[in-house]
This record gives structure tokens, sequence and C-alpha cells, in this order.
């Protein structure tokens, strides 16, 4: 059933998917290398790291560089979502040129335990707002049309989140009752598939997993797609096993993981800048009764700020 279910949605390279602009190459490979094989990674690694210089070499070239075959460049190429190495080419020489027109090198983020607290800061600050825009580069604005939609028609919404993915889930469910949607978020692994067995056409259910592969969210996603809901994956995993029974995947990245930086910190940043352009989203498309219950909602708390 898994390889079936696959088949119907396609995979990030599939073809009709369009593929990522340069400047979301380097979010993918970050988001992708921990799936790769080793001599995969090779090659995600050098094209990722010298843009430029991969840019200008043929298949044959690469491969020689990573010590690799020109059968794995080409598959590597397709993972990242290009139909083959010319493709891969042109968006190498794009982010090169990007690059080449001024952006300030990258900083050094590790965290160690004698930092001082201004440079903690700085290092954070600078993660969050990569982990951000390698975010917004990678999302597939298509994708996120179409659960944009689902969600602004649904009759009711669940939520399934576990740990710092389950804050996520509690942030969008209460930004959707704020304009009058019905939704409930779950945290609880027993109560997310009993009611994931009551959902239907006309309802939706939203995964929020970093790795893709949290069993206690992946069942009840699993029991909603098959009664039928509108399923969708918010994940930093595109090829995990939650996509599996996803009609939408919306992909986010993470910054580097370290000992104290663990990647529920910068997975948690990625999922509500994608929680909030979903809400943004709804609250568009149904604003005639969101803008209403929006301000309702305002007024009945405004006396506890006061």
């Amino acid at each position: 059933m898994t390889q079936d279910v696959k088949e119907i949605f396609g995979s990030p390279g599939s073809p009709g998917n369009a593929p990522p602009a340069p400047a979301a190459l380097t979010a993918k490979v970050r988001t992708l290398a921990p799936s790769m094989t080793r001599s995969m990674q090779r090659v995600a690694e050098a094209v990722a790291g010298d843009p430029a210089g991969c840019a200008a070499l043929t298949v044959t070239g690469l491969a020689e560089l990573t010590g690799t075959s020109e059968a794995t460049v080409v598959r590597t190429a397709r993972l990242l979502g290009y139909p083959g190495y010319r493709d891969l080419r042109l968006a190498l020489a794009g982010l090169a040129a990007q690059q080449q027109s001024g952006r300030a090198p990258a900083l050094t983020t590790d965290i160690a335990v004698d930092d001082p607290i201004a440079d903690v800061v700085a290092k954070l600050a600078y993660d969050e707002q990569q982990t951000l825009a390698d975010t917004a580069a990678g999302l597939d604005t298509a994708q996120l049309g179409a659960a944009v939609a689902a969600l602004a028609a649904a009759r009711r919404t669940d939520v399934y989140g576990i740990g710092a993915s389950g804050l996520v889930a509690q942030d969008l469910t209460q930004k959707l009752l704020r304009i009058g949607q019905i939704a409930h978020a779950h945290s609880d692994p027993h109560l997310a598939v009993t009611n994931a067995v009551q959902l239907r056409s006309g309802d939706v259910a939203i995964a929020i997993t970093h790795s893709g592969s949290t069993g206690d969210v992946i069942e009840p996603l699993r029991t909603a797609f098959e009664h039928g809901a509108t399923t969708i994956a918010v994940t930093g995993r595109p090829d995990g096993p939650v996509t599996q029974y996803a009609d939408h995947v919306l992909t986010t990245s993470t910054a580097r993981e370290s000992e104290l930086r663990p990647a529920a910190m910068s997975s948690r940043t990625s999922q509500l800048l994608v929680v909030d352009c979903l809400f943004i989203g709804v609250a568009q498309r149904t604003y005639e009764t969101a803008g209403p219950a929006l301000a309702a909602s305002y007024e009945a708390l405004a006396h506890r700020h006061r």
C-alpha cells in the first residue's frame, strides 16, 4: 500500500513538479542530506559548497570530483528536485551569481558552552533568520495554496503534533479558532486516533513532524487519510513516512543541529512560519467571516489589556 500511495501523489522529482529555485538549493540539500546515501551526500555537499565550481563541470567531472558515478550524480539531481543534471547546473549557475552579488559570507554559528551571552544572541538570531529564509525559499506555494483552500472549506480541522511540534499544533488551532474555524490540536496519540476515525471527506487533518517518522503523528494521519479527509504534512523530511498519507506536503528547513541547539529549536521556527502562512491564507479566503470573528475576539479580551 505504501508504494501505491506514493505513486498517487508523486515525489519531489516527479514530472509536473517545478524544480526548486536556485535560492532553495542549499536548503534542499540541508533538508534531504540525512536521508541520502553517503555517495549522494558527497555530491550534494559539493554542489552546495561550491556552486560556481560545480556549475562548470560536466556530469562526468562532478562524478570524478566526488568519487562517485555519473548515475549517482543524476540520482542526486533528481532527488533535489531537478529533472536532470543540466537543470541542476543551471540552478548552480544562478546560485553562484546570487552569491557573487555581494551577499555576506555565512557566520559560524556553533554555540559553545563558554560563549558570552551577546554571542549567543547573535548566533541564534542568524540561525533563525537563515532557517526562515531557507523555509520560505523551499516552500512549494502550489502545495501551500491547495492546503489553504482545503482548510478554508473544511468542516473541521484536526492537527497532530508531539513535543515541540505539539506546541506548533496548538498555535495553529488557536489561530483558526479566532477566525471562526472549528479546529482541535491533539498531542495524546490515543485521542488523536479516536478523533481521526470520525473524520470524513470535507474535513482536514494536519500532521506536524520534523523527522517525518513520528509514529504517534503518522498513525492518526493515516487513519484520517483512510477515512477520506484531506491530509497535510508539515515536515522537514519530504521523503519521510508521513508523506505517504499526505495529500499536500509543506517542507520546512532547519539550522544545523548542535549540542546546545537541538533540532526541535530550529524546526519549531520553520514550522511556525508555515503555520502563519496557512493562517493568513485561510483568513484571506474567508475574510467576510474571519474579519468579524477576529474583531469580536479582540473585543472580548480588550478589558483584560487595560
